[in-house]
């Protein structure tokens, strides 16, 4: 069992940054691509970020390209999303998801393609 632990959401006035972090319980994590998700009330669960499982490779979504940026350490098992220039309709909670094919080498903006996920956390930025 993966459990994935995200933290490090708040409430922001736009053109802030807030830096999320998903801490995973396995070592087998450096083999797993990793996504960022989010979820506004009423609206569905969208892509925001994901990166390969060894880093070097990142996808975005066109909505948080050039604000937002995704990265992984992978001794601390921990994957981190660097939000700037933060704007209100960024407000929802965020979800780290773990890809469930080992060692993936095509990119996925499916959450069906994700298998385990963190219980999420909120981000809330007012204008």
């Amino acid at each position: 069992q993966v459990q994935l632990v995200e933290s490090g959401g708040g409430l922001v006035q736009a053109g802030g940054s807030l830096r999320l972090s998903c801490a995973a319980s396995r070592r087998t994590f450096s083999s797993y691509a990793m996504g960022w998700f989010r979820q506004a009330p009423g609206k569905e669960r969208e892509f925001v970020a994901a990166i390969s499982w060894g880093g070097g490779r990142t996808y975005y979504a066109d909505s948080v390209k050039g604000r937002f940026t995704i990265s992984r350490d992978n001794a601390k098992n921990t994957v981190y999303l660097q939000m700037n220039s933060l704007k209100p309709e960024d407000t929802a909670v965020y979800y780290c998801a773990r890809r469930s094919l080992r060692e993936a080498t095509t990119r996925s903006s499916i959450p069906a393609d994700y298998d385990y996920w963190g219980q999420g956390t909120q981000v809330t930025v007012s204008s």
